[in-house]
């Protein structure tokens, strides 16, 4: 078969430097999916940019052809930049990693995405709103009205990845080309987007090059797979082949620190709650939506009537879909966020001490707390402020609770460096200088710096690619052990959960649906929820495809659960406890 496109001795390079992809190799065809897969900064995105000539412009382009079209075939690198814009977003698109750097702020979602349908298809607005409605539902979103008005800023990361993706599909183009597409999604969402990307393959015969870190999408998606690592091609072939018998030492070590929901023989003990740092009793949160034009201001319940202790030295993780109530919920025990009428949240910063209420504290109450209880945020690159050195971002939160003197507060900041596993003479960088992996270990030191007590970790590594991921997540078992820290971890990836969690609460709908130790939940799901969670993490092996079917069933409306566990936002079951230590949102 004569492929779509083809790339051919791909050299790219920055000033005189040596080049940071390196005689690149590789084509698909129509119809196919060929994945780039490699850590972060082994060109991935480089390459795929360069066939849509959006480099840096720094960039040099040293040598190679890239050949686009079955009967005229074009070479996109000498063509004439109209002709070129002809093909963006048109013939080729591209989904990005990171939403909030590809979304204008000032615009709303559904002016830009329907912008390619008026560029490309001359479409009227009424008949290109119909059709980005009808992508919008097709890529998750519960309510496709409300996420077209919306702005940028109004949607969760995972909510803004979906419009990314709808606004890449609504052309139907001849090739997508996809980096990263699923990393801020949680799974339940992955999978639906994976099964769209899959459907409208078979619709179009659209081809996909989809850029990833995650071998179980490789399996699930791909045809065909091309390892890359420092700019290099390590291995190429069909991806049973590749996926079945790595030959590559790299592409074995990708394999090794893929995580994994464990097979579980029994069900875990319970965990003991004598000793209790946070306690959330009751807690709700409703916002008030404005609706636009005179239509009445709208209602939204981010939480309802949630329960979580989180024992000393512990980690409670809480699990969900984008939107789902997670972040909302740490908010509200970090005190940055009021629950509604009847919730509490209590601190004890000690064994001994009394129990604080978070939402009733004096000022000085609220230093100390703040000094205790500290965050870790989703997005490295966005966490750290670019103007600032290393040093300062570390020393600032010393400087404003008044903690030692200058020297003082920088030999602290080299301490935590050593800790994240980073050099002290890194002090002097600027967050650019880092990798995402080395960023968020800059994030994580941050946050040590007060020596908390509790950190609130909402999506740590969400951003990173396996092999950093698992990197991570041994930091912050190390940290909690030594340091005795507790963990409130909020993630949609049941296998990271599996890692490091020692009790689990899954959230649906701003409510906790199923709650366990992380072994009693993986040994026995009883909630469809959760069950479709588990069925949704991919894993790398192309025999054991994602059960679309399950997933949907799940993740879909509560109509489709099974009469016991249905619920809406007005009368949702009690949290049952089943059997020790295992509780489950259903009617008895």
């Amino acid at each position: 078969m004569k492929p779509l496109l083809d790339v051919q001795g791909l050299s790219i390079g920055f000033g005189n430097a040596p080049p940071v992809v390196q005689d690149a190799n590789f084509s698909v065809n129509p119809g196919e999916t060929l994945a780039l897969v490699g850590e972060s900064g082994s060109g991935k995105t480089l390459t795929c940019r360069s066939v849509l000539r959006i480099l840096p412009d720094a960039a040099q382009l040293r040598s190679g052809k890239i050949s686009f079209g079955l009967n005229k075939p074009v070479d996109l690198l000498s063509l004439p930049e109209r002709s070129m814009r002809d093909i963006r977003g048109d013939r080729i698109s591209m989904v990005f990693q990171e939403p909030m750097r590809s979304l204008s702020p000032l615009h709303r979602i559904g002016d830009q995405v329907t912008e390619v349908l008026h560029l490309h298809r001359g479409m009227s607005k009424s008949e290109s709103k119909k059709a980005v409605i009808k992508t919008f539902e097709k890529v998750g979103f519960n309510d496709p009205e409300r996420a077209f008005r919306a702005y940028p800023f109004e949607l969760s990361g995972g909510m803004q990845q979906r419009a990314m993706i709808a606004m890449a599909m609504v052309a139907k183009p001849d090739l997508l080309i996809a980096d990263e597409p699923t990393t801020a999604l949680d799974v339940t969402t992955q999978a639906q987007v994976l099964g769209l990307i899959k459907d409208l393959q078979k619709e179009t015969g659209m081809a996909v090059i989809l850029v990833t870190h995650d071998l179980g999408v490789v399996a699930n998606m791909a045809e065909h797979v091309v390892v890359m690592r420092k700019g290099r091609i390590m291995e190429s072939g069909p991806a049973p082949v590749v996926l079945g018998a790595p030959a590559h030492g790299y592409t074995q070590k990708l394999f090794a620190a893929a995580p994994m929901i464990p097979d579980v023989a029994e069900p875990a003990a319970p965990l003991d709650y004598s000793d209790l740092i946070l306690d959330l009793k009751s807690v709700s949160k409703t916002y008030t939506v404005r609706a636009g034009g005179w239509k009445a201001a709208k209602k939204v319940h981010a939480c309802i009537d949630v329960n979580l202790a989180l024992p000393r030295g512990k980690t409670l993780a809480v699990v969900g879909e984008s939107g789902s109530g997670k972040t909302t919920c740490a908010r509200i025990a970090l005190g940055a966020e009021t629950p509604d009428e009847g919730g509490q949240v209590n601190f004890r910063p000690d064994a001994s001490a009394e129990p604080m209420p978070v939402h009733a504290m004096s000022r000085a109450q609220r230093i100390a707390f703040q000094r205790k209880a500290q965050m870790v945020f989703q997005d490295p690159y966005s966490s750290l402020s670019p103007r600032m050195r290393v040093q300062e971002a570390l020393t600032e939160p010393m400087e404003i609770h008044g903690i030692g003197n200058r020297t003082d507060r920088r030999d602290k900041a080299a301490e935590m460096l050593r800790w994240v596993g980073l050099n002290p003479d890194m002090l002097k960088r600027y967050p650019h200088a880092f990798s995402g992996g080395q960023r968020q270990r800059l994030s994580i030191a941050r946050a040590l710096t007060l020596d908390p007590s509790l950190l609130v970790c909402d999506e740590p590594t969400s951003a990173l690619d396996v092999s950093v991921q698992e990197q991570i997540l041994s930091l912050l078992e190390e940290i909690r052990d030594q340091m005795g820290l507790s963990y409130l971890f909020i993630s949609h990836d049941l296998a990271v959960v599996a890692r490091i969690a020692d009790e689990v609460a899954v959230m649906r709908q701003g409510v906790v649906v199923e709650q366990a130790p992380p072994d009693t939940l993986f040994y026995n799901p009883q909630h469809p929820y959760t069950q479709a969670l588990i069925a949704a993490q991919p894993e790398p092996d192309v025999n054991r495809p994602i059960d679309l079917n399950l997933v949907s069933q799940g993740a879909g409306s509560s109509e489709s659960w099974a009469e016991m566990y249905r619920f809406d936002q007005g009368s949702a079951p009690s949290l049952i406890e089943i059997e020790p230590g295992h509780k489950v949102r259903c009617h008895v």
